[in-house]
């Protein structure tokens, strides 16, 4: 979106993001009550990043779109009294802590202004054809 003069509607975010437009509107919505980005709606319509760039962090973010899980693989509650999911649980458990607290604190030293530098350098190296372009049937 920084890289947009104007407002981007949610139906290009999802085609770029390969999603639903419902989804981006609904991780839009957290990140709007955060005061990171504001919408318009109507003809010309869409969706602005609504603070300075090096004022958001990727933590801000993390936040704003609820916190959700950092891990694919974690402590599980399934099933309680199985010993075998105690003992699981008891040895993952101060290391997966310990990693989503280092993960979180690293977020909170990457700006969005951050990976746009490293955008536009990446950009200037690019290679034509290296990256999948959207699909746009979908």
């Amino acid at each position: 979106m920084a890289e947009h003069r104007g407002p981007v509607t949610s139906e290009a975010l999802a085609r770029v993001m390969r999603t639903n437009p419902v989804v981006i509107r609904r991780v839009m919505a957290g990140l709007r009550q955060q005061g990171y980005v504001q919408s318009g709606k109507g003809h010309g319509g869409g969706w602005t990043i609504a603070r300075d760039l090096a004022t958001i962090t990727l933590r801000d973010i993390y936040e704003g779109i609820g916190s959700p899980p950092l891990f694919a693989i974690g402590n599980r509650s399934n099933h309680p009294d199985c010993a075998v999911e105690q003992a699981v649980n008891g040895a993952l458990g101060a290391s997966l802590d310990e990693a989503e607290r280092q993960l979180l604190a690293s977020f909170g030293t990457v700006t969005l202004a951050d990976l746009s530098t490293h955008f536009h350098d990446r950009l200037a190296q690019h290679v034509p054809g290296a990256c999948p372009e959207p699909d746009h049937h979908g």
